[in-house]
């Protein structure tokens, strides 16, 4: 079967490729951040222990656009809730392009905040990849559409080191005019992007209050290693390119990094799902947190360029595991009604925490270093481990 054929016997599968293609564009504007802000705001800021603010912002303002896009989205469809995500971003690119012009700290601050605004609104790409699939290829469609990373993995962090210049002297303002078109290119993609709008059954229809949604222990376990993941993975990875400028690596070395990290996060997209349809979804998550410790390990062991490059790979991929399977267990624990609030608090919850973790990574890499870093992260990857092993449990126990 040929590859539009493909499309045509299966017209979910057209809509979880545009799905996939707007999830690459997301990411490089995010691996774009991560490889460019970080050092653009240290170059600026008085104050140099906050220059991983502006990141900090960007998740924060993932977390809190997470319900107004949530239950926009219910009320516009996702493909106009999508659109209006990426004006969002465009404003804040624009801002943040000025802030480097004017050397305003303050300024990149709140351009960061509203290009976190429009991540917020594509987090739902994985969600909306769910809604257009059957259930039966319901882990596929979520691991496909976060497989779109891989491209983001070659576009963002290359792209970030070749704009940095383009406006010179003024570093890095090229980077975000950048943003800016590929923001603008996602618009294009979503025209073409026909999701049905929500019926009058899956806004009107019965619901559960949502402390009786978020206390089930699927949900708890879901969200809980998403919440772990990115956290883990959100730390450390704010955290390289402070330490590897530190070491006197060069701003190249840090691009290749970040998109080997990258391409980690993302590849196994492409078997993620087929693994938990294979394996069972528990079992993926494991793996997952075996890899965590894994990086730790490596981080710990050395701080050669192979040290940073392969840690950072195995902190990518356990990151994968753990999410891709939380997002595919937090889709069984909600009806059609209660989808808009209990994704909402979900990415709300997973978001906040991550902001947190980028925030903390620049302030604790100032003040004690890389390795603390690394050991601190390793309670966290315990709890996952805790909170994975609890479920697998409780399931056998309801088997027997």
């Amino acid at each position: 079967m040929s590859f539009l054929t493909s499309f045509s016997a299966y017209p979910h599968r057209k809509k979880i490729a545009l799905l996939a293609l707007c999830q690459a564009l997301a990411l490089s504007c995010t691996s774009m951040s991560i490889v460019a802000t970080p050092i653009a705001a240290y170059s600026i800021a008085d104050t140099k222990w906050l220059s991983t603010l502006p990141i900090a912002l960007q998740h924060l303002g993932v977390m809190l656009s997470t319900f107004p896009a949530s239950f926009l989205m219910r009320r516009i469809g996702r493909q106009r809730g999508f659109m209006v995500g990426a004006c969002v971003g465009m404003f804040g690119a624009v801002l943040a392009t000025v802030a480097m012009y004017q050397a305003s700290f303050q300024l990149l601050c709140i351009g960061l905040f509203f290009v976190g605004g429009f991540l917020g609104h594509a987090q739902y790409y994985r969600f909306a990849a769910a809604e257009v699939a059957p259930d039966s290829y319901r882990a596929k469609a979520i691991s496909w559409v976060l497989a779109g990373g891989v491209l983001a993995a070659i576009i963002g962090p290359n792209l970030a080191n070749v704009s940095r210049d383009w406006l010179a002297p003024v570093l890095f303002a090229g980077t975000y005019i950048a943003m800016i078109g590929l923001l603008a290119l996602s618009v294009g993609v979503l025209v073409f992007l026909h999701v049905p709008q929500p019926s009058q059954a899956d806004i009107a229809g019965p619901q559960r209050p949502l402390l009786e949604i978020v206390t089930q222990p699927i949900f708890v376990v879901a969200a809980g290693g998403a919440i772990l993941s990115y956290a883990v993975m959100s730390f450390l990875m704010t955290a390289t390119p402070f330490a590897m400028t530190a070491c006197n690596y060069a701003f190249s070395d840090t691009a290749l990094v970040i998109s080997a990290h990258v391409l980690g996060m993302f590849i196994p997209s492409f078997f993620c799902g087929w693994l938990i349809t294979r394996f069972g979804v528990l079992n993926v998550m494991l793996v997952g947190v075996a890899l965590l410790f894994a990086s730790v390990a490596i981080n710990l062991h050395g701080i050669t360029l192979e040290h940073f490059w392969l840690a950072l790979v195995l902190l990518g991929v356990g990151w994968n595991f753990l999410f891709t399977g939380g997002t595919t267990l937090v889709t069984t624990t909600y009806t059609p009604s209660e989808r808009a609030k209990t994704q909402a608090v979900n990415d709300f919850l997973v978001f906040g925490t991550t902001g947190l973790a980028s925030l903390s990574a620049g302030i604790l890499h100032e003040v004690f270093g890389w390795s603390v870093l690394n050991v601190i992260s390793l309670p966290l990857i315990g709890l996952a481990l805790l909170a994975v092993l609890s479920l697998r449990l409780r399931s056998r126990t309801a088997i027997a």
